[in-house]
């Protein structure tokens, strides 16, 4: 796996550092004691309301520096990466915040973090400070575990105590909320790798088609391998698990927490299965989708949830200062407003002809058979997705073929460009629409079907820039349609295909995306090009055995 550092021994001051010059204001410092002593703390404080320190090991960006500021933690110790803090770093950060108020230490379940806060705590106390210590331990992936980990849920004690300490409440109060708290927090992750380590080698146990169950946050095993599948069906396993241990007739908020290198579509995707599953029966406030409390760039998520009540529910909903936390917001419906119609849009009527059905049917059969063979032609030449795109395309107007008014060529040339601009994304649907559109306007306007089509490939080539010899599926398409205005349509898919192999012999593209990829595509042919050829050898097989 490749990272992005400088030396292994600096990572983490070197990250620390990064964030403290990237906040924008005066309102974090860091301790002078770089690089055994890694503490961040709030640099207004004034020690007259209770500290809420915690920390961990680096890996788990933002956190736990990420969520020092108002109204949260006071301060944040990290140890390097994976690894706790010391005694002696801990103690430092007790020392620099906390006042006659009191300390308290939030602590994710994990023996080196226990030792090493617990041990801190307990010189603090010998040297006068009052200190208290909370322990989080709300992963339920491990049901018959003894000392279940501290995750993602830990937050919510951050926030709900960062925000009692705000209030000017005692250290006893906020101890205290913050305990019954972390009692009330279930969390489970799922992931489809494990993480690397910046400058370890990395071997991921994971095989290619599985991934695994409630791992934790440092890639440590879960608590059972699962098939790659939906994520409809993987986020249904872990609603089923997280719903066994929730107070059904309570409401819950829930934190959708990213592991690290999940992508935010995917995100947002996970986060609309896990609210159209019977999880989100219980669950009146949502915090994320995001990167909260990562681990590195494992390609996961885990969900956290709480059980709510008026306290809690103000403390997760009251403002905080730090960015990079995400603010809890009410539950809702997708709301979908109508869309408006094309002033002077003609409608036409859905018809049936059964000879354009079945050759509208045959070609788009065709491009979605042919999906997986141009998308490995234009992996090699582009960004491997022509197949999709145009099989995309090739199944809307096959949803859509009842509607068609089959029985006008011209009307139907129309409304396929329509489906094709709205259904087909990047430039291929535009251009396809502009071609279908302009052929339909000439067909209408008296020009016969080779005209037409030839009209719309004038149109095409206008706004798409691209003329024969740029490696384009112009290349084929107007010597396919050349071919069929003089002699019909077996001749123009021998244009076609001439056209379409005479692109595997040039180097570079001059236009579509393939342009982007430089010299050395000479033996590709371009996958555009090859769905035409394809689509006139359709249409005139078609012909022959009609």
């Amino acid at each position: 796996m490749k990272h992005f550092f400088n030396r292994r021994e600096t990572i983490v001051t070197e990250a620390l550092d990064g964030l403290l010059r990237t906040i924008g204001s005066g309102d974090l410092a860091r301790l002078d004691g770089y690089p055994e002593i890694k503490v961040v703390l709030r640099a207004d404080w004034d020690k007259s309301k209770v500290a809420v320190v915690s920390g961990g090991g680096a890996g788990h960006e933002p956190s736990h520096a990420g969520f020092v500021g108002m109204g949260m933690l006071t301060a944040a110790v990290s140890g390097e990466i994976f690894a706790s803090p010391s005694v002696k770093a801990v103690l430092a950060a007790i020392r620099a915040v906390t006042g006659p108020a009191g300390c308290l230490l939030i602590v994710k379940n994990y023996t080196g973090d226990r030792l090493n806060f617990g041990l801190a705590a307990e010189k603090a106390r010998a040297e006068g400070f009052a200190v208290e210590m909370v322990i989080v331990a709300d992963d339920i992936a491990l049901p018959d575990i003894a000392q279940p980990r501290g995750v993602a849920g830990t937050l919510f004690v951050h926030k709900i105590s960062g925000h009692l300490s705000e209030a000017g409440k005692d250290l006893v109060s906020v101890a205290a909320a913050a305990r019954a708290a972390a009692k009330d927090i279930i969390s489970l992750g799922m992931s489809l790798s494990s993480c690397s380590i910046p400058g370890q080698p990395h071997e991921d146990r994971f095989g290619e088609d599985d991934g695994e169950l409630g791992l934790g946050i440092h890639g440590e095993p879960g608590v059972e391998r699962i098939a790659v599948q939906s994520a409809d069906k993987l986020v249904a396993v872990m609603a089923e698990r997280l719903a066994g241990r929730l107070d059904a007739k309570a409401d819950h908020a829930l934190l959708i927490n990213n592991l690290g290198s999940v992508p935010p579509l995917e995100m947002s995707l996970v986060a609309n299965a896990v609210l159209a599953s019977p999880l989100a029966m219980t669950v009146k406030f949502t915090i994320g989708p995001g990167s909260l409390m990562t681990a590195l760039n494992m390609n996961g998520f885990s969900l956290s949830l709480i059980r709510l009540d008026a306290a809690r529910e103000a403390a997760l909903l009251a403002p905080v200062g730090p960015p990079a936390w995400m603010p809890a917001k009410p539950l809702v419906a997708p709301a979908v407003v109508p869309m408006a119609k094309a002033a002077g849009q003609s409608s036409h009527r859905a018809s049936q002809d059964a000879g354009t059905k079945r050759l509208i049917v045959t070609v788009c059969e065709k491009l979605i058979s042919l999906e997986a063979a141009l998308n490995g032609l234009d992996a090699k030449a582009g960004d491997g997705d022509t197949g999709s795109t145009v099989a995309t395309g090739a199944r809307s107007i096959l949803d859509r073929l009842d509607t068609l008014p089959l029985a006008d060529p011209a009307a139907t040339l129309g409304a396929v460009g329509d489906i094709l601009s709205a259904s087909m994304g990047g430039s291929s649907g535009v251009l396809l629409s502009i071609f279908f559109t302009a052929a339909g306007r000439a067909l209408d306007g008296g020009a016969g079907v080779p005209k037409a089509l030839l009209a719309g490939l004038e149109r095409l080539t206008f706004y798409g820039g691209a003329k024969p010899g740029d490696r384009t599926m112009i290349d084929a398409l107007e010597p396919a349609l050349k071919a069929l205005d003089g002699k019909g349509l077996g001749d123009a898919a021998a244009a076609a295909q001439r056209g379409a192999e005479a692109t595997a012999a040039m180097e570079k593209a001059k236009a579509g995306r393939s342009a982007y990829v430089g010299a050395g595509l000479q033996g590709v042919i371009d996958p555009g090009a090859h769905a035409v050829a394809e689509v006139f050898a359709a249409a005139a097989t078609l012909l022959v055995t009609a």
